[in-house]
């Protein structure tokens, strides 16, 4: 989860001008050009001037229906709730009317022109059109979905009546309209936190049964008593997206009423008459909550108490066992990977040369063995995957100084061609030590989950006749991103999906489903690494336009509005979950770039590390095919 506050992001600033420089100078350093920050979203440059107090003004003597609409439009974006926006509504409209029944999000909203009404039409009711373009929806549960497509112009009639020789607003939709200016200045993104559900086929042993918290993402008032809003959003349960694959320890109906924070950063919780006397579900529910209030508290949570009629209980960062947001991400600090030009897989650090991973994979490869192309590290860093360069096999290998071969393959494709899009790609590990490979046989292309050394294909519900390119799984093992292809177009685009399973230890099952786009405007998507328990790098570009750096959030926005600078050189990028239950900083990405040498020589493939907001090439002794994170 991240360390500071809420929206805090990493911003890559420049990597432009960064690699446009490496690749026609040739340099051995990147030069500093900004990097990697951690900022709440209303610091964000696109949010810069977004953060007025809106204080709401009640309808004028006389107003007629255009200015009445206007103010209310205004109205409903008060920091206040919705107490004067009601006072625009007659008052049967205004006790029937749902503001929290959801938002339309638009690019802006347009009210037509023309000649307002006479003292002639005070007789008929009068109907106005807002119009725009849908940009997103954000739902009663809070949960933002942004809209896919261009042509999204929607339209919403407000009537007005006469009511006491005023017009008032008589009709109107359910929930409210916002522009998505006046949605970014009235609402911040936050993450509540809920468990992961059991595995009914997972062993009880070992991480295979050990839960942690999921970050589900949502929008909330930005200054309407924020905490207490985002504790009861919590205390609401997940996002209906989401919930097929957490649990939450809250009952039913559960009420928050108050929450503050003391000088000791302290969280206090006031959970309404619930029964606390039971420890363990007490315990439980304190955790979503502190997790939930430390990640938006600007580091002002160190610790939260949760009360009840009866009962009360305390919940850190230092309980035990470890079950917050990435706790089975992998060690702290987060070791990095390189495969040498002549194949042996070396463990880094930054600041040192490193050494080759115990067992076969850290020697040098052979014509005697086959050869081999990518390779993942679990999360735990005690077994690797590695797939065969022609892409038809898959090799599980413990990373142990008795391992002198790469075994029997746990997987074979039945892929022919030597096309560099066929074949096994994608190793990705969990971190329930589950590996995930996609199998981009043209003739039976496949998502398999590897388990033990045994293979359980995994069905994908909803492709629409895609074909799954390449996937990243969540450390734990809930959530997939998928960079999927469409058939008969070169569209490479991103989707999140959920990942279920069922059955028994000796049976398991397991799909992935509840797929949604994410960063519809993405057409081309090169490479995909998560950076956070709740976003994910992703490495691609829009239509016409240069490679670019993203950091897309689980919900399939993007966590920054600011356009990142292009990124044409680079290949692939990584980064790491890995904070465990701490505050501690996120570790730097890497990538790998292609980059031009002066005086007509060859280009080169070199390994860079963002750090200290500077890209900088990693001064390594071996030459680098790869780089990366475990994961």
């Amino acid at each position: 989860m991240r360390g500071t506050s809420k929206r805090t992001e990493p911003r890559l600033l420049a990597v432009a001008g960064v690699l446009l420089a490496l690749t026609a100078s040739g340099c051995a350093a990147m030069p500093d050009s900004g990097g990697i920050t951690r900022v709440e979203l209303s610091q964000g440059s696109a949010d810069k001037n977004l953060q007025a107090r809106v204080y709401p003004m009640a309808p004028g003597k006389g107003a007629k229906p255009h200015e009445l609409l206007t103010g209310f439009l205004d109205a409903v974006t008060a920091d206040e709730g919705y107490e004067t926006a009601r006072k625009y509504l007659t008052e049967g409209a205004a006790a029937a009317w749902k503001p929290e029944a959801g938002i339309r999000v638009l690019s802006s909203t347009t009210i037509p022109g023309g000649a307002d009404v006479t003292d002639a039409d005070a007789q008929a009711p009068v109907t106005v059109t807002v119009s725009g373009q849908l940009v997103a929806s954000v739902d009663e549960k809070h949960s933002y979905l942004l809209v896919a497509g261009q042509n999204n112009n929607v339209s919403s009639d407000f009537t007005f009546v006469r009511e006491k020789d005023e017009w008032r607003i008589d009709k109107l939709p359910s929930g409210v309209i916002m522009n998505e200016t006046n949605f970014r200045n009235s609402f911040r993104q936050v993450e509540r936190f809920f468990y992961t559900a059991p595995d009914p086929s997972a062993v009880a042993a070992g991480n295979s049964g050990h839960e942690v918290l999921v970050a589900d993402p949502i929008y909330l008032r930005r200054r309407i008593d924020p905490l207490a809003s985002a504790a009861q959003a919590v205390a609401d349960g997940p996002s209906t997206w989401l919930s097929p694959v957490v649990r939450t320890a809250f009952p039913n109906g559960a009420k928050v009423d108050r929450v503050t924070i003391d000088d000791s950063k302290v969280a206090h919780v006031q959970l309404g008459s619930a029964d606390l006397s039971e420890p363990m579900g007490c315990r439980r529910m304190a955790t979503q909550l502190f997790y939930t209030l430390a990640d938006q508290g600007k580091g002002q949570v160190e610790r939260l108490e949760l009360k009840g009629q009866r009962g009360s209980c305390t919940a850190s960062r230092a309980d035990e066992p470890a079950t917050g947001p990435g706790a089975l991400a992998g060690p702290t600090p987060a070791i990095q990977y390189y495969q040498r030009a002549d194949g042996a897989l070396v463990a880094t650090e930054e600041g040192r040369a490193g050494d080759p991973v115990r067992g076969v994979l850290g020697k040098p490869q052979s014509n005697s063995k086959p050869p081999l192309g990518a390779v993942a590290v679990s999360r735990g860093g005690f077994q690797a995957a590695a797939i065969s360069e022609d892409g038809h096999q898959v090799y599980s290998v413990q990373l142990t100084d008795n391992t002198v071969n790469l075994g029997d393959p746990v997987l074979s494709s039945a892929a022919k061609s030597g096309d560099k899009e066929d074949g096994f790609a994608s190793p990705s590990w969990d971190g329930r030590g589950d590996l995930w490979v996609v199998d981009r046989n043209q003739q039976g292309q496949r998502v398999v989950m590897v388990r033990g050394n045994k293979p359980y294909t995994v069905p994908v519900e909803g492709l629409a006749g895609q074909t799954v390119q390449a996937l990243k799984i969540s450390s734990d093992g809930v959530r997939a991103a998928l960079v999927v292809k469409t058939p008969g177009v070169a569209i490479r685009s991103l989707m999140f999906g959920l990942v279920v399973h069922g059955g028994t230890p000796q049976a398991p099952t397991v799909k992935i489903t509840g797929l949604r786009r994410a960063a519809p405007t993405l057409t081309d998507v090169a490479s995909v690494s998560w950076a956070e328990t709740d976003q994910l790098l992703v490495l691609g570009k829009e239509t016409d336009r240069t490679q670019q750096l993203y950091f897309i959030s689980t919900d399939g926005s993007r966590s920054t509005d600011t356009q990142l600078q292009s990124a044409d050189s680079m290949m692939t990028v990584a980064a790491s979950e890995s904070r465990g239950d701490s505050l501690t900083q996120a570790p730097p990405v890497l990538a790998m770039a292609e980059v031009k040498q002066a005086d007509g020589k060859p280009s080169e493939v070199k390994a860079y590390r963002l750090v200290n907001n500077q890209w900088r090439e990693v001064p390594l002794i071996d030459k680098p095919r790869s780089y990366f994170y475990a994961g």
